[in-house]
């Protein structure tokens, strides 16, 4: 699998794990690092034999959003054209982890900030380090949230306290993520990776098809009117029903007997 020096790609049998490493940096995106995770995203996207991804970072961190330092440097150049990083970088880098085929972990190992933050909010299911540090951090820079944070962090958390997060730029902790149910555990720092691997081996055995019907279905269902998710959903089941997963599955709990997903 991809093979560059911004990211790396491995694989544990069907679950593909995908590494940023800047860990001098503490995975401060780049325009280099945010390229090259578009490019391990478009081949994830096209793997076939991938059922489930862990996201993560090199190092003591998970991600601390935006290379300031680089965009010092573009605001010095062109202001005009200093953001055109959201469009296209950021916005395509949230909804390549949105659009998989299949569930996403994000393995939070250190610091979670910003666009990082907003990455890891685009993913599944998260597992952090204990003792974590988190935060939105935009307006400290005198900026609003971008990377999808407007609305998946209201989501996670609703809308007085993703205003609190956002306006205040307060950091808060992986045991506070936790209890507001923005992270599914917390672990100690060793362990986050084999955690987040466990959770999606799991995955990665399950009905892979119908991960990719509930994942578009919560996140549709989140803004769309009910008579549109109930027809959304009605279609959705008979995309499934014919599948090889649904009939053996059936099939098992007839016979009470464990059913084995093939992810087709």
């Amino acid at each position: 699998m991809t093979d560059d020096p911004a990211v790396r790609l491995d694989r544990d049998g069907a679950v593909a794990v995908l590494t940023l490493q800047r860990p001098a940096r503490y995975n401060a995106l780049t325009v280099e690092l945010k390229n090259a995770l578009l490019a391990a995203l478009a081949e994830l996207a096209a793997a076939e034999d991938v059922r489930a991804l862990v996201l993560t970072g090199a190092g003591k961190a998970f991600c601390v959003g935006q290379d300031l330092g680089e965009h010092a440097e573009a605001l010095r150049g062109d202001r005009a054209t200093a953001f055109d990083t959201v469009t296209e970088h950021y916005n395509p880098i949230v909804r390549g982890l949105v659009d998989l085929p299949f569930p996403v972990v994000a393995a939070i190992n250190g610091p979670c900030v910003g666009a990082g933050l907003g990455f890891a909010l685009a993913c599944d299911l998260r597992v952090a380090a204990a003792g974590t540090s988190f935060s939105t951090a935009f307006t400290g820079i005198g900026l609003t949230a971008d990377s999808g944070l407007s609305a998946s962090l209201a989501h996670a958390v609703g809308v007085p306290r993703a205003l609190e997060l956002l306006l205040l730029g307060e950091s808060f902790t992986a045991e506070d993520a936790r209890d507001w149910g923005l992270v599914r555990t917390v672990v100690p720092a060793g362990e986050v990776l084999d955690s987040a691997l466990e959770l999606a081996r799991r995955l990665a055995a399950g009905p892979t098809r119908a991960y990719a019907e509930v994942r578009r279905a919560v996140r549709y269902g989140a803004t769309a009117a009910l008579d549109d998710v109930l027809a959304a959903e009605a279609l959705a089941q008979a995309r499934l029903a014919a599948t090889s997963d649904h009939v053996q599955a059936v099939a098992a709990f007839v016979e009470k007997r464990r059913p084995t997903f093939e992810g087709r």
